[in-house]
């Protein structure tokens, strides 16, 4: 069983007891040793590979393949609601376009 937190040392500074413990490498320093990145407390070495891109989470091949996979979804639909439209379009009859269908109707609701 590990020691609780008041017991632990730094992983540096041998004489200094521990503040806090870094997710990335679960190992445990002192105040001087950690330093805050997004709401959380990382060691030197974690945020360097943090900073350079080398292990943050949801950096990975996966996101991106979703993102353009989404991406192309939307463009798919996007043609296929057009296409939809252009085709509904069509099939109306060539009287509503010139307007002779509604002037018919109107014909017989003025003439009493």
């Amino acid at each position: 069983m590990s020691r609780p937190l008041l017991q632990q040392t730094c992983f540096h500074h041998a004489a200094r007891e521990a503040a806090a413990r870094c997710p990335g490498c679960r190992r445990f320093f002192c105040r001087e040793c950690v330093t805050e990145h997004d709401q959380r407390l990382l060691c030197a070495a974690c945020l360097g590979r943090l900073s350079s891109g080398g292990g943050g989470a949801g950096r990975g091949a996966l996101p991106t393949i979703l993102r353009g996979a989404n991406a192309l979804v939307g463009l798919c639909l996007t043609i296929a609601f057009f296409y939809l439209m252009g085709r509904i379009l069509l099939s109306l009859p060539a009287s509503y376009h010139e307007g002779t269908l509604w002037r018919n109707s109107w014909e017989k609701v003025a003439s009493p």
